[in-house]
């Protein structure tokens, strides 16, 4: 892998050539950069979406192997996100917020960034299989391909659908929990799948919309910098209303009780309203934030809460039932 990296249009980036130049000099990178490499803020929601799955799931999984499942999630979702940082390092480069990463900043070879990930990723899905059995191992390494090919390379840098569809990727760990300890996929896995899935969308774009200049600059079709502001917010709000409906499935279809029905009601009507604000925003004609993007920033910050209380909702309703 050679020190020149590719921008996304196809030319050398200047910052890029200097962070590559500079990682020769730099002594090498310490821990904190290999851990930043496994994007520890997602991993951690990750692993708390597929410990309530594998809570959730009929039957008993031995305390030791119910910890190395999750360990294998955590694992396999750092490497991912390691996978992803070595593949998008030019895009990186020339984001704003993202510029500063241990490989556009020439703390961590492109190389060695890949190595890193392709080895946990696939001791990872050994490790499932050893530890638990072959279908959690095959929809943790469904989850892994999905996100490398199908969102990182395929989807990111073609279509402002990308976080729908790539979505996906991010909601198999309530499906590798369950699994785990079954061996099999049931409805409500599924249903919690649905869940991240049609939050992510929502939750991304209002990120996005006060990032677009950073995606614009980088060349990545996200829905605000090809569609527009305005477009981004209409599709905020409708996403949070079939959220709303899909999050109160659950309860609806007779698999939760009550308490996890007015916690999921609560919580999406919260959302609702909070995106209606983004849509409502005092904007300017073409859909641009005349208030600061603080809707949108405040939306983004409740949608990470949102999911992880509807998660420990359902959990608590488990408890309660059983």
């Amino acid at each position: 892998m050679g020190s020149t990296i590719a921008t996304a249009g196809g030319e050398q980036s200047p910052l890029r050539l200097s962070a590559a130049s500079s990682a020769t000099s730099s002594g090498g990178a310490d821990w904190r950069d290999w851990v930043k490499l496994l994007k520890p803020r997602v991993v951690s929601l990750v692993v708390f979406t597929g410990w309530i799955g594998l809570f959730l799931a009929p039957g008993h999984l031995n305390p030791v192997l119910a910890f190395t499942a999750i360990l294998c999630i955590a694992v396999a979702a750092g490497a991912a996100g390691a996978l992803n940082m070595w593949y998008e390092r030019d895009l990186d480069a020339a984001m704003q917020r993202t510029r500063r990463r241990p490989i556009p900043a020439g703390r961590i070879e492109p190389g060695a960034a890949l190595a890193f990930g392709v080895t946990l990723s696939v001791a990872s899905v050994i490790v499932m299989w050893l530890a638990t059995n072959a279908c959690a191992a095959t929809i943790l390494a469904l989850s892994i391909g999905f996100y490398v090919f199908v969102y990182t390379i395929w989807l990111k840098r073609r279509t402002p659908q990308n976080i729908v569809i790539g979505g996906a990727a991010g909601a198999f760990p309530p499906l590798i929990g369950w699994a785990a300890v079954t061996g099999s996929v049931d409805v409500l896995p599924l249903l919690l799948f649905g869940i991240v899935f049609f939050w992510t969308p929502p939750h991304f774009w209002s990120l996005a919309l006060y990032a677009c200049r950073d995606y614009g600059r980088a060349g990545v079709p996200m829905l605000p910098v090809v569609a527009g502001a305005r477009e981004t917010r209409r599709q905020i709000f409708g996403y949070a209303l079939v959220l709303a409906l899909v999050a109160v499935l659950p309860w609806a279809l007779g698999y939760t009780g009550a308490v996890y029905g007015v916690s999921a009601g609560l919580l999406s009507f919260g959302f609702v309203v909070l995106s209606w604000r983004v849509l409502r925003d005092r904007q300017d004609e073409s859909g641009t934030s005349l208030t600061g993007d603080a809707p949108a920033r405040l939306n983004f910050r409740y949608s990470l809460a949102y999911l992880a209380a509807i998660f420990v909702a359902v959990a608590a309703d488990h408890l309660l039932v059983r």
